[in-house]
Protein backbone atom coordinates (compact mmCIF):
# COMPACT_ATOMS: atom_id res chain seq x y z
CA UNK A 1 0.00 0.00 0.00
CA UNK A 2 1.22 3.21 -1.00
CA UNK A 3 1.22 6.38 1.84
CA UNK A 4 0.06 9.26 -0.60
CA UNK A 5 2.09 12.14 -0.14
CA UNK A 6 1.55 15.32 0.34
CA UNK A 7 0.91 17.73 -2.35
CA UNK A 8 1.33 21.80 -2.13
CA UNK A 9 -1.71 23.91 -2.17
CA UNK A 10 -2.02 26.67 -3.74
CA UNK A 11 -3.09 29.30 -1.08
CA UNK A 12 -2.47 32.90 -0.62
CA UNK A 13 0.30 34.33 1.46
CA UNK A 14 -2.56 36.96 3.30
CA UNK A 15 -2.05 36.63 7.35
CA UNK A 16 -4.83 33.88 8.73
CA UNK A 17 -5.27 35.23 12.48
CA UNK A 18 -6.68 32.01 14.13
CA UNK A 19 -7.40 31.92 17.82
CA UNK A 20 -5.05 32.90 20.39
CA UNK A 21 -3.76 29.98 22.81
CA UNK A 22 -1.26 28.98 25.38
CA UNK A 23 0.45 26.25 26.23
CA UNK A 24 -1.08 23.56 27.87
CA UNK A 25 0.21 23.04 31.64
CA UNK A 26 2.96 20.74 31.64
CA UNK A 27 4.43 18.28 34.18
CA UNK A 28 7.39 15.95 34.83
CA UNK A 29 6.06 12.00 35.03
CA UNK A 30 9.06 11.66 37.85
CA UNK A 31 7.47 14.95 39.40
CA UNK A 32 3.92 13.51 38.92
CA UNK A 33 4.88 9.85 40.63
CA UNK A 34 6.61 12.05 43.83
CA UNK A 35 3.31 13.75 44.22
CA UNK A 36 1.13 10.60 44.68
CA UNK A 37 0.00 10.04 41.05
CA UNK A 38 -2.51 12.32 38.69
CA UNK A 39 -5.77 12.43 41.36
CA UNK A 40 -8.44 14.26 40.22
CA UNK A 41 -7.98 17.00 37.25
CA UNK A 42 -10.78 19.41 35.11
CA UNK A 43 -8.37 20.94 32.94
CA UNK A 44 -5.90 19.71 30.41
CA UNK A 45 -1.98 18.53 31.07
CA UNK A 46 0.58 17.33 29.02
CA UNK A 47 2.77 14.50 31.14
CA UNK A 48 6.44 14.77 29.74
CA UNK A 49 8.02 11.13 29.48
CA UNK A 50 4.86 9.35 30.85
CA UNK A 51 5.40 6.59 28.51
CA UNK A 52 8.84 6.14 28.63
CA UNK A 53 8.02 4.12 31.72
CA UNK A 54 6.21 2.07 29.97
CA UNK A 55 7.41 -1.07 27.92
CA UNK A 56 5.66 0.51 24.91
CA UNK A 57 8.45 2.55 24.72
CA UNK A 58 10.86 -0.25 24.26
CA UNK A 59 8.80 -2.66 22.02
CA UNK A 60 6.44 -0.68 20.15
CA UNK A 61 7.85 0.42 16.87
CA UNK A 62 6.58 0.61 12.74
CA UNK A 63 8.40 -2.72 12.17
CA UNK A 64 7.40 -4.17 15.10
CA UNK A 65 3.52 -4.19 14.88
CA UNK A 66 4.26 -4.69 11.12
CA UNK A 67 5.32 -8.11 12.11
CA UNK A 68 1.92 -8.75 14.23
CA UNK A 69 0.58 -11.88 12.76
CA UNK A 70 -2.90 -13.57 13.38
CA UNK A 71 -3.32 -16.65 15.17
CA UNK A 72 -3.70 -18.43 11.89
CA UNK A 73 -0.19 -16.48 10.83
CA UNK A 74 -1.84 -14.12 8.48
CA UNK A 75 -1.21 -10.40 8.81
CA UNK A 76 -3.55 -8.19 10.75
CA UNK A 77 -6.18 -6.47 8.73
CA UNK A 78 -7.61 -3.18 9.66
CA UNK A 79 -9.72 -0.37 8.86
CA UNK A 80 -7.79 2.61 6.88
CA UNK A 81 -9.91 6.03 6.21
CA UNK A 82 -8.72 8.97 3.66
CA UNK A 83 -8.81 12.44 4.29
CA UNK A 84 -10.54 14.19 7.43
CA UNK A 85 -13.82 12.43 7.91
CA UNK A 86 -14.43 15.09 10.70
CA UNK A 87 -15.21 17.62 8.20
CA UNK A 88 -16.66 17.71 4.99
CA UNK A 89 -18.24 14.81 3.31
CA UNK A 90 -16.82 11.30 4.69
CA UNK A 91 -14.50 9.93 2.35
CA UNK A 92 -12.91 6.36 1.53
CA UNK A 93 -12.52 4.10 4.07
CA UNK A 94 -11.20 0.32 3.50
CA UNK A 95 -9.88 -3.11 4.92
CA UNK A 96 -6.25 -3.73 4.57
CA UNK A 97 -3.22 -5.20 5.84
CA UNK A 98 -1.54 -2.93 8.04
CA UNK A 99 2.01 -4.97 7.72
CA UNK A 100 3.17 -3.29 4.08
CA UNK A 101 1.71 -0.08 5.30
CA UNK A 102 3.80 0.36 8.37
CA UNK A 103 6.83 -1.06 7.06
CA UNK A 104 6.81 2.24 4.97
CA UNK A 105 6.33 4.43 7.46
CA UNK A 106 9.50 2.99 8.99
CA UNK A 107 11.37 4.04 5.92
CA UNK A 108 9.64 7.77 5.99
CA UNK A 109 10.00 7.84 9.58
CA UNK A 110 13.79 7.95 8.86
CA UNK A 111 13.95 10.81 6.81
CA UNK A 112 11.39 13.01 8.78
CA UNK A 113 13.95 14.14 11.29
CA UNK A 114 15.49 16.70 9.64
CA UNK A 115 13.24 19.18 8.96
CA UNK A 116 11.19 19.02 11.48
CA UNK A 117 12.41 21.98 14.21
CA UNK A 118 11.52 24.34 11.34
CA UNK A 119 7.82 23.06 10.99
CA UNK A 120 4.05 23.02 12.34
CA UNK A 121 1.88 25.42 14.12
CA UNK A 122 4.38 26.78 16.69
CA UNK A 123 7.87 26.42 14.87
CA UNK A 124 10.97 25.84 16.96
CA UNK A 125 12.21 29.67 16.71
CA UNK A 126 8.97 30.83 18.33
CA UNK A 127 8.69 28.40 21.11
CA UNK A 128 11.99 29.32 21.99
CA UNK A 129 10.82 32.71 22.65
CA UNK A 130 7.67 32.28 24.45
CA UNK A 131 7.74 33.26 28.14
CA UNK A 132 5.78 31.35 30.80
CA UNK A 133 1.97 31.54 30.23
CA UNK A 134 2.39 33.73 27.37
CA UNK A 135 -0.77 33.93 24.69
CA UNK A 136 0.02 33.27 21.35
CA UNK A 137 -0.95 32.66 17.53
CA UNK A 138 -0.01 29.91 15.70
CA UNK A 139 1.18 29.76 12.09
CA UNK A 140 -2.02 28.84 10.36
CA UNK A 141 -0.29 28.86 6.90
CA UNK A 142 1.52 25.28 7.83
CA UNK A 143 -1.93 23.65 6.88
CA UNK A 144 -3.35 25.79 3.96
CA UNK A 145 0.13 24.74 1.95
CA UNK A 146 -0.60 21.10 2.20
CA UNK A 147 -3.61 18.97 1.36
CA UNK A 148 -4.32 16.66 4.19
CA UNK A 149 -5.55 13.90 2.10
CA UNK A 150 -2.98 10.95 3.63
CA UNK A 151 -4.12 7.41 4.31
CA UNK A 152 -4.62 7.13 7.57
CA UNK A 153 -4.90 4.19 10.30
CA UNK A 154 -7.55 5.20 12.69
CA UNK A 155 -9.04 4.04 15.16
CA UNK A 156 -6.88 0.69 14.97
CA UNK A 157 -8.80 -1.72 18.22
CA UNK A 158 -5.28 -3.35 18.55
CA UNK A 159 -5.10 -3.96 22.36
CA UNK A 160 -8.76 -6.42 21.51
CA UNK A 161 -7.17 -7.92 18.68
CA UNK A 162 -3.95 -8.26 20.56
CA UNK A 163 -4.36 -8.31 24.32
CA UNK A 164 -1.10 -9.14 25.52
CA UNK A 165 -0.13 -6.02 23.65
CA UNK A 166 -2.23 -4.59 26.94
CA UNK A 167 0.72 -5.63 29.83
CA UNK A 168 3.21 -2.89 27.03
CA UNK A 169 1.14 0.24 29.00
CA UNK A 170 0.71 1.11 32.33
CA UNK A 171 -2.44 3.67 31.93
CA UNK A 172 -4.34 2.85 34.62
CA UNK A 173 -1.78 4.00 36.95
CA UNK A 174 -2.86 7.62 36.20
CA UNK A 175 -6.73 7.50 36.20
CA UNK A 176 -8.23 8.26 39.05
CA UNK A 177 -10.89 5.29 40.90
CA UNK A 178 -12.23 2.88 38.80
CA UNK A 179 -12.80 3.11 34.87
CA UNK A 180 -13.62 0.67 32.32
CA UNK A 181 -11.58 2.08 29.21
CA UNK A 182 -11.77 1.56 25.44
CA UNK A 183 -8.51 1.83 23.94
CA UNK A 184 -7.56 2.58 20.04
CA UNK A 185 -4.62 3.33 17.69
CA UNK A 186 -3.51 5.82 15.76
CA UNK A 187 -0.95 4.96 13.13
CA UNK A 188 -0.05 7.41 10.14
CA UNK A 189 2.59 9.65 8.38
CA UNK A 190 3.45 13.59 9.05
CA UNK A 191 0.57 15.69 7.49
CA UNK A 192 -2.77 13.71 8.81
CA UNK A 193 -5.26 15.48 10.66
CA UNK A 194 -8.00 15.38 13.15
CA UNK A 195 -10.75 17.37 12.46
CA UNK A 196 -11.78 19.74 15.87
CA UNK A 197 -14.13 17.47 17.89
CA UNK A 198 -15.11 16.78 21.58
CA UNK A 199 -15.51 13.16 23.02
CA UNK A 200 -18.18 12.32 25.91
CA UNK A 201 -15.54 10.34 27.64
CA UNK A 202 -11.99 11.41 29.39
CA UNK A 203 -9.36 10.21 26.90
CA UNK A 204 -5.53 9.83 27.25
CA UNK A 205 -3.59 10.38 24.57
CA UNK A 206 -0.69 8.73 24.97
CA UNK A 207 2.37 9.48 22.29
CA UNK A 208 4.51 6.36 21.27
CA UNK A 209 6.93 7.56 18.44
CA UNK A 210 6.55 10.75 16.12
CA UNK A 211 5.46 14.34 17.06
CA UNK A 212 1.84 15.67 17.48
CA UNK A 213 0.42 19.44 17.95
CA UNK A 214 -2.84 19.57 19.55
CA UNK A 215 -5.36 22.58 20.00
CA UNK A 216 -7.49 22.30 22.18
CA UNK A 217 -10.32 24.78 23.34
CA UNK A 218 -12.61 24.23 26.95
CA UNK A 219 -16.09 23.02 26.82
CA UNK A 220 -17.35 26.08 28.42
CA UNK A 221 -16.88 27.84 24.79
CA UNK A 222 -19.21 24.99 22.51
CA UNK A 223 -20.56 28.29 21.89
CA UNK A 224 -18.05 29.31 19.61
CA UNK A 225 -17.28 26.03 18.33
CA UNK A 226 -19.97 25.81 15.19
CA UNK A 227 -21.28 22.13 16.21
CA UNK A 228 -21.94 20.49 12.73
CA UNK A 229 -24.89 17.37 12.82
CA UNK A 230 -22.25 15.11 11.25
CA UNK A 231 -22.97 11.79 13.49
CA UNK A 232 -20.08 9.91 14.59
CA UNK A 233 -20.08 7.63 17.71
CA UNK A 234 -19.39 9.26 21.08
CA UNK A 235 -18.54 12.32 19.85
CA UNK A 236 -19.40 15.96 18.53
CA UNK A 237 -17.97 17.41 15.68
CA UNK A 238 -17.27 20.95 14.29
CA UNK A 239 -18.32 22.42 11.21
CA UNK A 240 -15.05 24.18 11.69
CA UNK A 241 -12.45 23.03 9.24
CA UNK A 242 -8.74 23.24 10.27
CA UNK A 243 -7.54 22.10 7.00
CA UNK A 244 -9.18 25.29 5.18
CA UNK A 245 -7.99 27.87 7.30
CA UNK A 246 -9.73 31.30 7.01
CA UNK A 247 -11.79 30.18 4.27
CA UNK A 248 -14.88 29.66 5.95
CA UNK A 249 -17.49 32.21 7.73
CA UNK A 250 -17.28 29.89 10.75
CA UNK A 251 -13.57 31.15 11.29
CA UNK A 252 -14.77 34.18 12.56
CA UNK A 253 -16.38 32.31 15.35
CA UNK A 254 -13.61 30.40 15.75
CA UNK A 255 -11.03 33.18 16.45
CA UNK A 256 -12.89 34.33 19.12
CA UNK A 257 -12.13 31.61 21.17
CA UNK A 258 -9.08 31.37 24.00
CA UNK A 259 -6.90 27.95 22.71
CA UNK A 260 -4.71 25.88 24.84
CA UNK A 261 -1.83 23.98 22.38
CA UNK A 262 0.39 21.03 23.18
CA UNK A 263 3.41 19.55 21.64
CA UNK A 264 3.23 15.99 22.32
CA UNK A 265 6.17 14.26 21.57
CA UNK A 266 7.33 10.69 21.41
CA UNK A 267 7.09 9.78 25.30
CA UNK A 268 4.34 11.93 26.74
CA UNK A 269 0.73 11.20 27.20
CA UNK A 270 -1.57 14.23 26.91
CA UNK A 271 -4.94 14.41 29.32
CA UNK A 272 -7.67 15.24 27.27
CA UNK A 273 -11.18 15.64 29.88
CA UNK A 274 -14.15 14.73 28.63
CA UNK A 275 -16.09 17.72 26.23
CA UNK A 276 -12.75 19.33 25.55
CA UNK A 277 -12.68 20.69 22.14
CA UNK A 278 -9.65 19.64 19.99
CA UNK A 279 -7.94 18.42 16.53
CA UNK A 280 -4.45 16.91 15.88
CA UNK A 281 -1.69 17.38 13.35
CA UNK A 282 1.09 14.90 12.80
CA UNK A 283 4.87 16.46 12.40
CA UNK A 284 5.54 13.16 11.43
CA UNK A 285 5.17 9.76 10.88
CA UNK A 286 3.15 8.84 14.47
CA UNK A 287 1.93 5.51 16.28
CA UNK A 288 -0.57 6.82 19.39
CA UNK A 289 -2.63 5.20 21.63
CA UNK A 290 -5.98 7.11 22.70
CA UNK A 291 -7.36 5.38 25.83
CA UNK A 292 -10.86 6.49 26.58
CA UNK A 293 -11.77 6.46 30.12
CA UNK A 294 -15.20 6.09 31.69
CA UNK A 295 -16.92 5.54 35.76
CA UNK A 296 -19.44 2.98 35.83
CA UNK A 297 -22.33 5.26 35.76
CA UNK A 298 -20.78 7.16 33.00
CA UNK A 299 -20.86 3.83 31.02
CA UNK A 300 -24.68 3.49 31.78
CA UNK A 301 -25.51 7.22 31.10
CA UNK A 302 -23.70 8.53 28.64
CA UNK A 303 -22.66 5.37 26.91
CA UNK A 304 -26.23 4.18 26.87
CA UNK A 305 -27.34 7.46 25.34
CA UNK A 306 -24.18 6.95 22.34
CA UNK A 307 -25.37 3.05 21.79
CA UNK A 308 -29.04 4.08 21.20
CA UNK A 309 -27.85 6.83 18.64
CA UNK A 310 -25.58 4.40 16.97
CA UNK A 311 -28.78 1.99 16.99
CA UNK A 312 -30.78 4.45 15.23
CA UNK A 313 -28.27 5.25 13.02
CA UNK A 314 -27.26 1.82 11.75
CA UNK A 315 -31.66 1.43 10.90
CA UNK A 316 -30.72 4.63 9.34
CA UNK A 317 -33.34 6.57 11.75
CA UNK A 318 -30.53 9.19 12.68
CA UNK A 319 -28.86 11.09 10.36
CA UNK A 320 -28.01 8.87 7.96
CA UNK A 321 -25.85 10.04 4.58
CA UNK A 322 -24.18 12.52 7.01
CA UNK A 323 -21.73 10.69 9.52
CA UNK A 324 -18.22 9.75 10.36
CA UNK A 325 -18.88 6.26 10.03
CA UNK A 326 -20.07 6.04 6.01
CA UNK A 327 -18.75 7.37 2.71
CA UNK A 328 -21.28 9.79 0.92
CA UNK A 329 -22.85 9.04 -2.18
Amino acid sequence: MQVLSAEPRVTSTRPIRGPEVRAVPEVRADDLARAGGFGRRSGPVLVKGAVRAWPAWERWSFESLAGLRKPDGTEAVARFITGVVEQGATREQFDAPVGPYLRELARTAEKSIAGLSGAGLLPADRRANLGPNARFRLDWHHLATFVPDRVYLSQWEILREFPGLRRDFAIRDLWPGRRLTWEYVFVGPANTVTGLHCDFPDNWFCQVRGTKEVLLVTPEQSHLMCPSRKFDWGATLSAIDITRPGAQPEWASFERVNGLYARVEAGDALFIPRGTWHAVVALEPSISLAVFGLTPWEVVWNGGRAELKRMLHNLRLYRWGDCACHRAG
